[in-house]
């Protein structure tokens, strides 16, 4: 059985969409019984990563500082297992039927919570999404 490939997905591919597959790429390290091919983009990449979700995911352990936001592609989607969508401003179709799913995700600054401190909440709101994930993917 080959690893199930997830695409994580959001306007620019600078944030929340790189968080996720950075998130998912450090509990597949800890499981390495069950493989997954974690990658993401954007459907109006930018050209560069959010500084602030790259410290937020430093702080837990997580480095994407060599990541690099990439525009998202049909193919990019046929050739994924499962598209995620993560939030409501970027929208994918999907491609010879691969499964796409949208998260709806804590945005801190509709609170008014702005900075290092919406990223941190971004990120584990994001982290709990990812772990109920990897347990889907372990069945």
């Amino acid at each position: 059985m080959t690893a199930p490939h997830v695409l994580f997905v959001c306007v620019k591919n600078g944030g929340k969409s790189q968080m996720a597959a950075g998130l998912l790429r450090q509990v597949v390290a800890a499981h390495p019984d069950v493989p997954v091919t974690v990658s993401s983009a954007g459907t109006n990449a930018g050209s560069a990563l959010n500084a602030q979700s790259a410290q937020a995911l430093a702080e837990v352990g997580v480095d994407i500082t060599d990541q690099r936001p990439r525009q998202l592609t049909d193919d990019l989607v046929a050739a994924a297992d499962l598209v995620v969508v993560l939030g409501d401003e970027a929208h994918v179709d999907s491609v010879d039927g691969t499964p796409v799913e949208v998260w709806r995700t804590d945005e801190p600054s509709a609170r008014g919570i702005e900075g290092l401190e919406r990223m941190r909440l971004v990120r584990d709101d994001i982290a709990a999404h990812v772990d109920q994930l990897h347990q889907r993917l372990m069945r």
